[in-house]
């Protein structure tokens, strides 16, 4: 595979059938000789793990972007995989897949935004200055002269006392928003989550809140320490195709347009209003901040080509002995960024940890699920997600519509980016203090002479960064849990190197498998939280919840007291 920084778009692939294709198509243009040779193991090993992560990492899966050749080998094989163990098919009529269908919207790479201001007028390049985009599904969106308004953090939170849209009519206006939350920037523990991003951190949140109130676009300012990624990561995930479910399939709100700038973009920008960008961000972590007009307008003209596809979830269900209509369900993605064209040069976005481990692990523990006695009493559900990387829109459409309801989903255990640096002392969990499945966890975790600990970047957000987000926000108890920072070989030194060595790697080509990895520790972290499921699926009279005072707590209570059980 060869390697160049240039990132460009994702091709327009061949649109996938939605409905209607056989199940049972042969593996053999799908698996390798060498994978269908391999002799799988009914326990959970690294040499399977190994395997598994290898095949769905190579080239011949192009990367694994939905909507293409890629997605047929990619859900083909997880596929196979599912009815090797002996799981039953939950996804739509009967089969393996649940059709999610989705608009593709590439925008113009030519698009220019133009910025005009008293010092004049400044035409911000794609790419380099901004990125931007449309969720409408429309081909042509345009933007005349429309205000530049600031609005600190975008937040309206009436639980915090706090909205940065206080006495701002925004209809026709552009808003520019900070990243993260309030609090962050300031390092003051007493504003929403301090150092800790919450919900109202995210960008997804941003945009929606902007559309309840009638902005004509949105423009984040990046910085890289509060969105936790740099500006390359914007510039390669929001070049090319972007994926969307259907409008009638969302029930969140949509701007017509909407982006980010640099922080260049935005230091020039208030300083040509005649403000100090830096003061303004002191500003917005006071309570009472008012939104801030930057005497400028913006002006666009954004083309898309628009396209209608379809992508699919693969659903593998083992029926439970005495409550199937119960279950515990495991959860990976299975998307990645596909292959970019450009020189002449094929970059293939391998997406090995990202997430290739998930996809290995639902799949070691399913098997051994499906090997182990006694059988589970309640169901369990292995869920491969498409398009995370595009909005957690694979997730976000099953939550809509799951093949067991969510209301006896007993709880969510998400693989997202396995650790394979080797074996811990401790395990990340994102969003540690959460809810009683980490109780759970805990004593697995005391079992390996290891400690449960939060993730070493709680500002970067990444509870609401991954699939399992939809089904909290739906009120259902989740654990995204993973191999710790703190290493057995090296200890947290070597744990830090590998964590700067993955962040090079992260949504760049260079997310490859690699034969050298220590995979030990994967396996001890496949064990617990198979252990986790173990737990859950043997004992019927346990539900976990949310730990009081949790935001999701209410909604938990609610949907179970629907259903005619305990919380």
């Amino acid at each position: 595979m060869r390697h160049t920084p240039l990132l460009l778009a994702l091709p327009l692939a061949l649109a996938l059938a939605a409905c209607g294709r056989d199940d049972a198509a042969s593996d053999a243009a799908v698996l390798p000789d060498a994978q269908a040779a391999h002799a799988f193991s009914a326990d959970i090993t690294a040499d399977d793990f190994d395997e598994l992560v290898k095949t769905l990492a190579s080239d011949e899966f192009g990367g694994r972007a939905p909507g293409t050749d890629g997605e047929e080998k990619t859900v083909e094989y997880i596929r196979a995989q599912f009815e090797r163990i002996g799981l039953q098919p939950g996804g739509d009529n009967d089969g393996w897949y649940q059709t999610v269908p989705m608009i593709e919207t590439t925008a113009d790479p030519s698009t220019v935004l133009k910025l005009t201001t008293g010092a004049g007028a400044r035409d911000l390049a794609f790419g380099d200055d901004m990125v931007i985009g449309t969720r409408t599904g429309q081909t042509d969106v345009n933007v005349a002269d429309s205000e530049l308004v600031f609005v600190g953090y975008g937040v309206d939170a009436p639980e915090q006392n706090w909205n940065d849209y206080a006495g701002l009519d925004v209809t026709g206006k552009t808003v520019v928003i900070l990243v993260n939350d309030p609090g962050f920037h300031a390092q003051d523990a007493t504003l929403f989550g301090g150092e800790r991003m919450t919900y109202y951190g995210r960008w997804t949140y941003k945009f929606e809140e902007a559309a309840r109130k009638g902005a004509a676009a949105a423009l984040i300012i990046h910085d890289t320490p509060g969105a936790s990624y740099g500006w390359d990561v914007v510039k390669n995930s929001w070049s090319g195709a972007q994926f969307d479910l259907r409008a009638e399939d969302d029930p969140e709100p949509r701007l017509p347009a909407q982006g980010w700038i640099t922080g260049e973009v935005a230091t020039q920008l208030f300083a040509d209003a005649g403000l100090d960008l830096n003061e303004q961000i002191k500003a917005a972590n006071t309570r009472g901040f008012k939104p801030v007009p930057l005497e400028a307008t913006v002006s666009f003209d954004l083309k898309s080509t628009i396209a209608e596809k379809s992508s699919r979830n693969v659903v593998g269900i083992l029926p439970g002995t005495e409550t199937p209509d119960e279950a515990v369900l495991y959860l990976a993605h299975w998307d990645h960024l596909g292959t970019h064209e450009g020189d002449g040069e094929d970059l293939i976005y391998n997406g090995a940890i990202d997430n290739a481990t998930g996809v290995a692990g639902i799949i070691e523990i399913a098997e051994k699920f499906a090997t182990t006695e006694p059988k589970p009493k309640r169901s369990l559900v292995f869920l491969a997600v498409t398009l995370e990387e595009s909005g957690l829109l694979g997730s976000k459409y099953y939550v809509a519509q799951p093949s067991i309801d969510l209301a006896r989903t007993v709880g969510v255990i998400n693989l997202d980016a396995m650790s394979v640096a080797g074996p811990s002392r401790d395990f990340v969990v994102t969003g540690l203090g959460n809810s009683e499945m980490e109780d759970i966890l805990k004593t697995f975790a005391d079992a390996q002479n290891r400690s449960l600990v939060e993730e070493s970047n709680p500002a970067g957000g990444f509870y609401f960064r991954s699939d399992h987000f939809n089904f909290v926000k739906a009120g259902v108890p989740a654990l995204y849990a993973k191999g710790g920072n703190d290493l057995v070989d090296g200890g947290a030194a070597a744990g830090q190197a590998a964590i700067d060595d993955y962040a090079k790697r992260y949504h760049q080509p260079s997310d490859e498998y690699n034969p050298d990895w220590n995979l030990e520790g994967v396996v001890q972290d496949l064990e617990a939280l198979y252990g986790v499921g173990r737990v859950l699926v043997d004992d019927t009279t346990r539900w976990p919840n949310w730990y009081e005072g949790n935001a999701f707590k209410a909604t938990r209570d609610a949907q179970r007291a629907e259903a005619g059980g305990a919380p």
